[in-house]
């Protein structure tokens, strides 16, 4: 079984926790058991899923948000092969994940289109959802993903005044960059990537799709790469 930091809100979608060396696949009631999200998105969630059928809650295998013109892409948009990933920048199996899926990128050339979503887990991480604000006001700078890079090689530094410290190493303006953190402007778009991923079944991170299907598989290497090349 893959090895992933798990979601849940009021036991709506199940989740897989880690107890141990053992994994377990089970509902979960996040009042007594598992991860919530960041609380800040709580209430918006619980607000828009009201109306969702269960099948876009639980049982879809497919994303439910193709990729466009907002998301952060990596690659030729005329490759053949898409791999999104919803990630969190504190969740210690996107960090092992991440070296893994630069060296796909490297191996696959031209043939691949690299997506990355956020999908910051809160109450576990609590460093992440800022993160993933700072990653998106590196983007209004042109900058999204050097910050992305950075903030996975350096999970260990991602206060805020680390955040800072990074965009001053990038060149950002920093000024602008603290505006930004402090007043949550990128929050929406954070959400907004969160939302996606509950409606298309992600309940833990690292979580991939490979051409817009979930890949429900381990994340290795030889595993990933073989995925995604049966996918051609």
């Amino acid at each position: 079984m893959r090895a992933v930091c798990a979601a849940s809100e009021h036991g709506a979608l199940p989740a897989v926790v880690s107890h141990g060396a053992t994994l377990r696949t089970a509902p979960v009631d996040a009042r007594t058991d598992g991860v919530r999200a960041d609380s800040r998105f709580s209430k918006n969630k619980q607000n828009q899923m009201q109306g969702w059928p269960m099948s876009e809650q639980l049982a879809s295998p497919r994303l439910t948000v193709d990729v466009g013109p907002d998301d952060h892409v990596r690659g030729s948009a005329e490759a053949s092969l898409t791999l999104v990933e919803y990630g969190d920048y504190e969740c210690p199996y996107c960090g092992a994940a991440y070296p893994i899926v630069k060296e796909i990128e490297r191996i696959l050339g031209d043939g691949l289109r690299s997506v990355f979503r956020n999908f910051p887990l809160g109450e576990v991480h609590p460093h992440a959802p800022q993160a993933a604000e700072a990653a998106e006001a590196a983007d209004a700078q042109g900058r999204f993903w050097e910050m992305h890079d950075r903030l996975y090689e350096n999970q260990s530094r991602l206060s805020t005044e680390d955040l800072v410290d990074h965009a001053r190493a990038l060149g950002l303006d920093v000024d602008r960059f603290e505006a930004d953190l402090e007043q949550h402007t990128y929050e929406p778009r954070v959400q907004a990537d969160f939302m996606s991923g509950i409606r298309s079944g992600v309940n833990g991170t690292p979580t991939f799709f490979i051409n817009g299907v979930r890949h429900n598989g381990s994340y290795d290497l030889d595993t990933l790469l073989g995925a995604l090349r049966a996918s051609t």
